[in-house]
């Protein structure tokens, strides 16, 4: 494989001088699949990529690839979640600038510390299976997460105690209530985990016949910094004293369970609370918050450290109930037309989780009736709209004209040399080199007897007649009805491709 990759990046500065592969040509390789050079990953490959000559002959491009072979060559043959990962980003940037301009809702005020966020802050960011990441608008500002805690304090409580004894003391339905009512269900459990009375019970499930209130918290924050990739999580200590002070509901439901001996023996009424009120006033950027809603998508392994955070049979069961009670009482609705297990907080983020495909934050303060993000609920529509992201889309077949990013470009319609000629024929020279990093042939034909090179001259793709070139395609080789590459360039009129192809 390392020899395929190295022909398909590789250059010729001659014929008197062996081929070399531009250390910027893989740069940029990196830069559009998506992998940030701040990827824990591939730090010693970027440390000794950039120390390594401009030019890089064959033997020094193995010894970059031995530094991390599996990732490398999956970034260089784009085999990685998102295959088009800069269209990807460019549908998400349209969608962004569309949504911004959603001025609706207003800040929660309820906890004061909320109600003094600037409104206008927007924040959208996105974190692949693979590690493949982008950061639109204030993605590096901080917030609270507030309800998006319950997520994960949910699946670490699985993890704590097992899915049998947790869901004795907290149900899994819908209330068709506030998220902060003072009710109970029949067996006088908390409705689910991703309402207030849920919450409260799984931290009390969480470690507290084990570790006192500190370390506990200490475990959690450990736990959402692994979620994140050991990106900078915090703890507002502002907002924990507003939430406190303003809990009037919170405690109301505490007291309602205890008087209906809802809670585990021995549990500490104030202590699951105070633990609550910790844990809502924890701080996150989208940038990290995205990588956590990575971490779910992956069945709890941490895309950038391959860290197995929580099991997977513990995040299909937090995932259910986002998608059936993450978006208080318009989860019904969001599932219905939106189709993706999500978790919303009143601070105005949205944790947004595609199985298997990748993980969305999206962070903006003004919220609508219900106590979900305006522009948030906005974003998760417009994506919908454009990706076949549903849920269910698989039922629509070739019905559904939306784009499904998870598939290859080329091959969603071709293969093997035909992929490769159509990519040609599209100027697309990093599809191309994928193609020749798998074993394709770039002297190949397809049925007509027209190769690649007669495809890119035909349709003016100088970029790609030069790449062909690099690689010695055979330029005289003819098509059926007898013409070369150079013939389709001048019948064309395409001047840079016919004085290219006329060199000697």
């Amino acid at each position: 494989m390392s020899r395929n990759l190295f022909r398909a990046y590789c250059r010729k500065n001659g014929d008197a001088t062996p081929p070399v592969v531009p250390a910027q040509t893989l740069l940029l390789a990196f830069e559009e699949s998506g992998i940030l050079h701040d990827d824990k990953r591939l730090s010693k490959f970027f440390a000794a990529l950039k120390k390594a000559p401009a030019e890089l002959t064959e033997s020094q491009f193995e010894s970059l690839l031995e530094i991390s072979p599996t990732l490398v060559e999956q970034v260089l043959t784009k085999q990685l979640a998102i295959p088009q990962f800069q269209d990807f980003c460019g549908h998400i940037a349209d969608i962004f600038a569309e949504v911004e301009e959603n001025r609706g809702g207003t800040l929660a005020n309820y906890i004061p510390q909320l109600e003094k966020v600037d409104p206008e802050k927007f924040a959208v960011s996105v974190c692949t299976v693979d590690g493949q990441r982008f950061n639109l608008g204030d993605a590096e500002d901080y917030f609270c997460v507030q309800s998006c805690s319950k997520p994960i304090t949910y699946c670490l409580a699985l993890e704590a105690r097992g899915e049998e004894e947790v869901h004795k003391y907290v149900g899994a339905e819908p209330s068709g209530k506030t998220f902060n009512e003072l009710t109970l269900n029949s067996k006088s459990q908390p409705h689910n985990p991703m309402i207030n009375a849920g919450a409260i019970m799984c931290g009390a499930l969480l470690k507290s016949e084990s570790l006192d209130a500190s370390a506990r918290f200490d475990y959690v924050m450990k736990q959402w910094r692994e979620c994140a990739g050991q990106e900078k999580v915090g703890f507002d200590n502002a907002v924990y004293l507003s939430e406190r002070q303003t809990a009037d509901r919170n405690f109301a439901l505490a007291y309602f369970m205890r008087e209906k001996k809802a809670f585990p023996p021995g549990v500490d009424l104030l202590d699951a609370l105070e633990f609550y009120f910790q844990c809502c006033s924890i701080e996150i950027t989208t940038r990290a918050m995205s990588i956590v809603a990575a971490t779910l998508a992956n069945g709890g392994n941490c895309p950038l450290t391959g860290q197995q955070v929580f099991k997977p049979n513990h995040v299909k069961n937090c995932l259910s109930l986002m998608s059936s009670c993450g978006m208080y009482d318009f989860s019904g609705e969001f599932a219905f037309r939106v189709g993706i297990p999500a978790k919303s907080g009143v601070s105005g983020a949205i944790m947004l989780v595609v199985p298997n495909v990748a993980g969305f934050a999206i962070w903006s303060p003004r919220l609508d009736e219900l106590g979900n993000s305006v522009r948030g609920v906005h974003f998760c529509r417009r994506l919908v709209e454009t990706f076949k992201f549903h849920t269910f889309d698989s039922t629509l077949g070739l019905l559904d004209q939306r784009i499904d990013p998870r598939r290859n470009l080329y091959e969603s319609r071709l293969s093997g040399v035909v992929a490769f000629c159509f990519a040609a024929a599209e100027g697309d020279v990093g599809e191309m080199r994928r193609l020749v990093a798998k074993g394709v042939s770039p002297d190949q034909a397809d049925y007509d007897g027209r190769t690649a090179l007669h495809l890119a001259a035909s349709e003016g793709k100088l970029e790609a007649v030069k790449y062909l070139l690099d690689l010695h395609v055979n330029r005289a080789s003819l098509d059926r009805w007898g013409n070369t590459a150079l013939d389709d360039a001048r019948r064309q009129g395409h001047q840079g491709v016919i004085a290219l192809l006329s060199e000697s």
